[in-house]
């Protein structure tokens, strides 16, 4: 799971701001839409992000929010701002994190990774076994790839078959 710790609310420039935004930072007075719009990016996240299914926002040592990620999308400067919703009261990430201390120590990047009991899924070859980080299992990703081969027949025939159906998708 991501964890962004937030400063307070600043005014920023809006021609200068990736996103166009007028603020950035956490108030008392904001709510959870304006929140979320002031603190969904742009954040220099590594990898792992990729990986990662919720993020949790703080500010002076409370989660003030919970965000279920659709994905990252890239904005200028190699940063990054995430595409998704934030999660309400009733929902299992919310209620366990939202309104108490964050789930990780004082550090000095806002930008800290955890692993999360509440951030699993279901490995990606199928086998039914759940995945507290990335994808798949240690060595299932082979699994699951050579299971797709064998249905088309030996690498060579997957390949040719590959190469003979694959069409690159058109430059915009």
């Amino acid at each position: 799971m991501i964890h962004i710790t937030l400063g307070s609310k600043r005014d920023v420039i809006p021609e200068e701001d990736q996103l166009g935004r007028d603020h950035v930072g956490w108030d008392s007075n904001m709510d959870d839409e304006a929140i979320f719009r002031a603190n969904r990016g742009c954040w220099v996240l590594g990898e792992r992000a990729e990986k990662e299914r919720y993020a949790l926002l703080s500010c002076e040592r409370k989660v003030r929010m919970a965000i279920e990620i659709d994905r990252l999308v890239p904005v200028a400067g190699g940063r990054k701002a995430i595409e998704g919703r934030f999660l309400k009261a009733g929902n299992e990430v919310y209620d366990a994190y939202v309104g108490d201390e964050p789930p990780v120590g004082s550090v000095r990047n806002p930008i800290t990774y955890f692993d999360s009991e509440h951030d699993s899924r279901l490995c990606g070859c199928g086998c039914g076994e759940q995945v507290a980080s990335g994808w798949f299992l240690i060595g299932h990703d082979q699994k699951a790839l050579h299971a797709r081969v064998s249905k088309i027949g030996t690498v060579r025939e997957f390949i040719d078959w590959f190469d003979t159906t694959y069409v690159e998708p058109q430059a915009q």
